[in-house]
């Protein structure tokens, strides 16, 4: 009874893997790529353009063309309207509900010309983040994949830039990347093959505040006064997680299970694991068009290098908890077209669309992440008046219905859900 009673150890290695592994699932089906609001106006079809601090972020070739100071500092609000989860098949009846999102990535841009040639800038801002977090815990059916994970970064970047041209900018940087994963689920053994499982633990996992570096590169050409085009490349973030895991222990009733349980499994101890991640490398390219003097059409096509991203080791230093596990995602694209209309001097209208694939394959989705593609809708307004600039965004993204029936957990069913995105960034 005692072998029958105990979850398999490998089973704690996938909970484990899930928690690190979380890092770059997040970075595609909850990447943030808002992270400027003159750019969220536009759906973020901005590389082409340079003309905000916030080319550092989307294009560090834009770099090259400032002349003075400057200054933007703002933030992102994202909370979601919609984010449920209703089984089909064997869980067919069974729902869940994620709590109300509300995440708050921040954003800071410093630029300072060193002379008629060369530009130095600095960044700050989050690029991956967000939670989900299941309502009704205790009864949720996907508690025991996860009840709820969450990612924090920050990235820091010093970056050059130099005007070739009049016309053509290059620019260069290093980004520094801080992250920090927590994951809470629940743990079940089955004593008869067949029937239902008994509850026997809660699972808290955490990881540390760990880093990697990474590099950036990009070129901006304004060939004349109609047309600009841009390319960029970010390389790949490898981050070393140093995680643990807590164990809770929740009586069944049956005393020699609960003995049993108690004796094998790791109850008020610290359990160490720790993996390797490798952040994807990111390339774009842009194109601007300026149709008439108060007008102005981009289009970006950005590219997220995922099918590098096929298995996770995760170590604990013994060969038979040690596990291995495949992803096999793919490359994705994300596709953006941005509108701006300059209708008076000081203010201009922004108007945006956004496609964006997820790299998840079926097999993968589950309350973890449901990933699925998505479209996003924004709108933005701009006003410049003496030394001070504000700019406001609103996006709605609605992700597509995402279905699974050969989920590799077993947990089959459909995932809906929406969110909004409300942006504000000053510039002095």
């Amino acid at each position: 009874m005692r072998r029958q009673a105990i979850p398999q150890w490998r089973t704690l290695c996938l909970v484990v893997a899930a928690l690190l592994v979380a890092a770059p699932v997040f970075s595609a089906g909850f990447g943030i790529f808002e992270q400027g609001t003159k750019a969220m106006g536009m759906a973020s079809a901005f590389a082409a353009q340079g003309d905000d601090p916030s080319t550092l972020f989307f294009n560090v070739g834009g770099l090259a063309f400032f002349d003075e100071r400057e200054f933007a500092l703002g933030a992102t609000y994202i909370t979601s309207t919609e984010a449920t989860w209703t089984g089909n098949g064997a869980l067919e009846g069974l729902e869940g509900e994620q709590e109300d999102l509300s995440e708050i990535p921040p954003h800071f841009y410093f630029i300072q010309p060193i002379n008629q040639k060369w530009n130095f800038g600095f960044s700050l801002n989050a690029p991956f983040g967000l939670t989900t977090d299941w309502k009704d815990k205790d009864n949720f059916p996907g508690r025991f994949i996860s009840e709820m994970a969450s990612l924090t970064s920050i990235d820091v970047g010093a970056h050059i830039g130099i005007k070739l041209s009049d016309t053509f900018g290059l620019g260069f940087g290093i980004l520094g990347r801080f992250s920090e994963i927590e994951l809470d689920n629940r743990q079940a053994a089955t004593l008869i093959p067949g029937a239902p499982p008994f509850e026997i633990a809660k699972v808290h996992l955490t990881s540390d505040m760990d880093s990697g570096i990474g590099w950036q590169i990009g070129v901006l050409h304004k060939y004349n006064n109609s047309f600009s085009w841009s390319l960029y490349y970010k390389s790949k973030i490898e981050i070393d997680y140093n995680g643990e895991a807590q164990f809770t222990q929740i009586p069944t009733g049956i005393p020699p299970l609960d003995a049993a349980v108690g004796g094998l499994l790791p109850f008020g101890q610290k359990v160490p694991a720790d993996t390797s991640i490798e952040f994807p490398d990111m390339a774009g390219i842009g194109l601007a068009f300026v149709v008439s003097p108060k007008w102005l059409i981009e289009t970006d096509f950005n590219w997220t290098g995922w099918s590098t991203f096929d298995e996770v080791f995760l170590n604990f230093g013994n060969p038979l908890l040690d596990t291995r596990i495949e992803e096999d995602w793919e490359d994705v694209w994300n596709y953006r077209l941005g509108v701006k209309w300059m209708w008076r001097d000081n203010g201009e209208w922004r108007f945006g669309y956004v496609y964006d694939e997820t790299p998840q394959p079926e097999k993968s989705v589950s309350p973890l992440l449901p990933g699925a593609n998505r479209n996003g809708f924004s709108v933005g307004y701009g006003f410049g008046g003496g030394k001070l600039t504000w700019d406001l965004a609103i996006m709605f993204v609605p992700f597509d219905e995402r279905t699974t029936n050969n989920q590799q957990d077993g947990f089959t069913g459909t995932y809906n859900t929406d969110a909004w995105l409300f942006g504000l960034t000053l510039g002095f």
